[in-house]
């Protein structure tokens, strides 16, 4: 990447923000946004109002009202984010990825505030949660949609809702039912999901699964070890039966004796099915720190619809970790004469939305914003999404032909390849380090860490990579090329 090169990040940054032209009505109030968006790709040590309007001479109560006050199409903006992804980052292989993050605020008058668990710092803290949508194509990866979770504790007190913009109707809805709204708005502007996957959090609520199978998007779902499955479907009866009483039993039903469905840790050790199942040994991908091995033992399945009746079938893969003893449990409803190595592929690849969750706070300010107006917050998420779309296709047009360290050897670039199967007569520790010395990278086994809550977030992916080709580097770049 020469010097030239660089110098036309700052033109390109223009023509970017005017695709974002139609949603102010106002040529004044327009002239805000690019401050804004230049703030949080900015080399400012706080991304919060203030000092990014401090640093663009403007005085802070103007840009504080550009986030709560001013009347611009914030809704349009974000559609128009997944119209852009749509349009020039489609992919047959794409996945979309739902998680959560949260962040620490003090006080009890910021939206959605109050004391509950926060990845961020792995405990029990006042802060609020958002629920988001990642998007992953490749080595291509941005956040599509955010929305703030309102706890119950909010929906109730409406009178605090309204000191803080809260609409009437925006109510307390499970995280579940925001990830659903998000896919939809996603899909309507025109996002085509090959694949949605997250973690067991989600995996655990089978009304959220049958959402999506509504919808036929497939996915891929960690589960926890005490979700239920047969393996062998119950027979099921429409046959009426009338009790002593004169109540009859509904139908349709199971038959008389079926035997009840078994959590899916139950089934691993005591099933012949899985228990006889000799283990599969798959590399899922090279990285920094030596070849991703996981023993994988699959089978097909069957889960409880909202009657209770069997439902499927569903592939279960059960992967245990050779060198911590880990043990992850996945369910997809791909259909059942799919390859193993492609469902592994999306089941190992949530880490890219980690990623955006790191840069956006590192980089970009998302957890900076300091306000008590729903309407600021929502509007920082957009914005937000915005800033990372732009140094997400940067960073991939600049990237060039760097190697990426999640490819396999051999594969084609800019594209994270299937597993691997490794022939069963191989020793897995000779396997690694044979790859290792092959590829000149030291293996790194991962350690066991205690059992965290859903949304804890490390910074631990991927760091090689991104110091070389991150939003940071990129921007030191730029700056010293301007």
């Amino acid at each position: 990447m020469d010097v030239e090169r660089i110098r036309q990040l700052e033109p390109r940054l223009a023509a970017y923000l005017e695709r974002f032209g139609d949603c102010f009505g106002r040529r004044d109030t327009k002239l805000h946004f690019p401050v804004y968006v230049r703030g949080q790709l900015s080399e400012l040590p706080r991304k919060s109002v203030e000092p990014m309007a401090l640093a663009a001479s403007m005085p802070v109560r103007t840009l504080q009202e550009f986030l709560t006050c001013l009347k611009w199409d914030e809704n349009r903006m974000r559609e128009r984010v997944a119209s852009i992804v749509a349009q020039e980052h489609a992919d047959n292989e794409s996945i979309g990825v739902i998680d959560e993050t949260g962040w620490v605020k003090k006080g009890d008058q910021t939206p959605g505030v109050q004391r509950q668990y926060c990845g961020s710092v792995g405990k029990q803290e006042n802060s609020i949660i958002t629920v988001h949508l990642g998007y992953v194509a490749g080595d291509f990866h941005c956040l599509l949609d955010g929305d703030l979770y309102l706890p119950e504790s909010w929906s109730a007190d409406r009178p605090r809702c309204r000191r803080a913009g809260i609409p009437e109707e925006v109510v307390y809805r499970p995280k579940t039912e925001i990830a659903v709204e998000m896919y939809d708005r996603a899909v309507a502007n025109g996002m085509h999901f090959d694949w949605l996957t997250f973690d067991e959090w989600y995996g655990d609520k089978p009304a959220f699964l049958r959402a999506l199978k509504a919808r036929k998007q497939k996915f891929v779902a960690e589960i926890p070890p005490d979700f239920r499955v047969w393996i062998q479907a119950p027979r099921v009866t429409k046959r009426a039966f009338r009790r002593r009483q004169g109540r009859w039993r509904k139908i349709p039903r199971l038959l008389a004796g079926s035997r009840p469905a078994q959590t899916v840790k139950y089934l691993t050790q005591s099933h012949p099915a899985l228990a006889a199942q000799p283990w599969q040994t798959w590399r899922i991908k090279d990285t920094h720190k030596g070849p991703l091995i996981w023993r994988v033992k699959h089978v097909l399945v069957y889960i409880k619809d909202e009657q209770g009746l069997p439902d499927g079938p569903y592939h279960l893969f059960v992967c245990f970790h050779p060198f911590t003893d880990e043990i992850k449990y996945f369910l997809s409803n791909a259909p059942a004469k799919t390859p193993a190595k492609k469902v592994l592929r999306v089941a190992f690849g949530r880490w890219p939305i980690e990623r955006c969750f790191e840069d956006g706070k590192g980089e970009m300010g998302l957890d900076h914003w300091e306000g008590r107006r729903w309407l600021g917050l929502k509007r920082h998420l957009i914005l937000t999404n915005v800033s990372y779309l732009f140094l997400a296709k940067m960073c991939q047009e600049l990237r060039g032909e760097k190697p990426r360290v999640d490819s396999l050897p051999g594969a084609a670039r800019g594209r994270c390849p299937d597993p691997e199967s490794v022939p069963r007569s191989r020793n897995v520790h000779a396997f690694v380090q044979q790859s290792c010395t092959t590829h000149r990278v030291l293996p790194t086994p991962q350690r066991p860490g205690p059992h965290l809550p859903h949304a804890c977030h490390h910074p631990s992916i991927a760091s090689h990579w991104h110091q070389a080709n991150g939003p940071a580097a990129l921007r030191r770049k730029h700056e010293l090329a301007l």
